[in-house]
């Protein structure tokens, strides 16, 4: 797979309700939250977009950009298709958009490598990762040809993305780990402090 076709985009427009503030500015460690996911996928792609509708820290870098939502309150679908928008607004050449969330600190470069190997891009022009029986929805390879499918939906009032999957065709890549779970998700105060835990004994 030719990585120089693919725009990396992290989404951190959500509002991360169940913790109480912005989970991307977390800190944990000795690093922001955000910047767990930064330090694994920086090497991979030559540009990375931050969708957030909020002024947040992260480690600078030339090759990351900080972009809002073209349109607020449409869920991680709408960071998509604000990360497809940028690409045909500034005339870039990416042919499709690999999406990260801001709150799996486990995850590590490997995993992307993995998936992209297993990936055929003849089969869909969508793909997600499932892992020991869990789908994860913000872990994708959208095609940049869904975007006027995904503009047309979203103006209907969806918002589920997977929903929105289902529908489009999704193509499901299977990965195991025996071990530690590498897409533990921290959503609240506890699993932030399990976090801590995991991290001190990895």
């Amino acid at each position: 797979m030719d990585h120089s076709k693919i725009l990396g985009s992290v989404l951190a427009g959500g509002k991360s309700q169940r913790f109480g503030e912005d989970k991307s500015q977390v800190q944990l460690g000795d690093k922001l939250l955000i910047d767990y996911v930064l330090a694994e996928i920086i090497d991979v792609f030559n540009e990375i977009l931050i969708v957030s509708n909020n002024p947040i820290k992260f480690n600078q870098s030339e090759k990351v950009s900080l972009i809002k939502d073209f349109k607020n309150n449409l869920g991680p679908l709408g960071g998509v298709l604000s990360a497809m928008k940028w690409i045909k607004a500034n005339n870039k050449d990416y042919q499709w958009v690999s999406t990260f969330p801001t709150d799996t600190p486990f995850f590590k470069n490997q995993i992307l490598k993995d998936f992209y190997n297993k990936v055929s891009l003849k089969k869909s022009k969508l793909f997600f990762i499932k892992s020991n029986n869990t789908r994860h929805n913000i872990f994708g390879l959208w095609s940049i040809d869904l975007i006027d499918k995904l503009e047309d939906d979203l103006s209907k009032g969806i918002r589920k993305v997977e929903d929105w999957a289902d529908s489009v065709g999704v193509e499901i890549i299977n990965m195991k780990f025996d071990k530690n779970d590498p897409f533990f998700n921290i959503n609240t105060k506890k699993d932030l402090e399990e976090a801590k835990v995991n991290l001190l004994n990895d």
